[in-house]
């Protein structure tokens, strides 16, 4: 069959859930279109694809997967930890040139620009797998106290985190607020740019061939409004980083947060190119301090 006679194969986009791949629970998926220049000003865009528009259900599934995946990988090692993300940046390598191609049309960026955008979320998973077996050595430690004791602060993850994923930066900025996220124990449910999904579902795929268990990171797409609400509200996420909202709903999510007492951080204006700082990981760690007695006490010890 020559090339003109031959169909061509549409991807078919799914949300990534548990480690699966499963459709919107709803059955309902919305059009995303290139966002170049030229398609603004004509008010339509060239279609992409259809993705899937999550439901509450959805939103709910993917907090039961975090849940059960955070018992496993905050129990890893931290060196292990750096490993699965070290290998999510190689497998991010291999797929460079299907990226550069996503990137470019979901956020209307010429070639060079979008291969720049992935080039730099390559070395962000890098740059996190570095770290997580050294943050503990930066916030924690020995603290000077008086008595016949001592006592060590050490890091721990919180637990579920709810990510809303930048807006703009469909890719970039995911790559930047999820690693840290689960660079440090805690397990992820994102909720994909409303506007550009597809880098993020794709990145689905991705995580899925990279030793990455299933669970630790959840991704959905669709209205982030319609996803957030139930996840702020939600009384087994125990933080949410609200990248994606804009003001009106962050304030909305950040009430509905405070029903548990969740971790929030709140939005803020970012340069995803910037090389980052510790703020992100230690943004969702508890501290644990550990009191020990010596000398004639005796060798038990508490902790809170």
């Amino acid at each position: 069959m020559s090339d003109e006679q031959r169909l061509s194969v549409f991807k078919t986009y799914k949300l990534y859930v548990g480690g699966k791949f499963p459709r919107s629970e709803s059955g309902r998926v919305y059009e995303v279109t290139a966002r170049t220049s030229a398609a603004e000003a004509a008010g339509k865009g060239k279609w992409l694809a259809n993705a899937p528009q999550s439901s509450r259900k959805d939103a709910r599934d993917a907090v039961v997967a975090a849940r059960k995946a955070f018992g496993g990988w905050s129990g890893a090692t931290a060196y292990n930890r750096g490993q699965v993300l070290y290998r999510v940046a190689e497998m991010l390598e291999g797929r460079r040139e299907q990226f550069v191609r996503e990137v470019a049309d979901a956020e209307g960026l010429s070639k060079s620009k979008a291969a720049a955008v992935v080039d730099a979320a390559i070395d962000r998973w890098v740059w996190y797998a570095g770290w997580t077996d050294k943050i503990a050595q930066v916030i924690g430690g020995a603290n000077p106290v008086a008595g016949p004791f001592f006592n060590l602060s050490s890091p721990e993850p919180t637990g579920v985190v709810a990510v809303l994923a930048p807006q703009e930066s469909s890719f970039l900025g995911l790559v930047s607020v999820v690693a840290p996220v689960i660079a440090t124990g805690n397990t992820a449910v994102v909720v994909a740019s409303e506007k550009a999904p597809l880098p993020a579902l794709s990145l689905g795929e991705v995580l899925a061939t990279s030793d990455v268990p299933g669970g630790v990171v959840n991704i959905l797409s669709g209205r982030t409004a319609e996803i957030a609400a139930p996840l702020a509200a939600h009384q087994d996420v125990n933080a949410i980083d609200l990248a994606g909202a804009d003001e009106t709903l962050a304030k909305e999510l950040e009430i509905a947060a405070a029903d548990n007492l969740k971790r929030v951080l709140r939005p803020q204006a970012v340069d995803y190119f910037r090389t980052p700082d510790t703020d992100r990981m230690t943004a969702f760690l508890e501290t644990k301090t550990v009191w020990h007695p010596t000398g004639s006490l005796g060798a038990s010890g508490s902790s809170y």
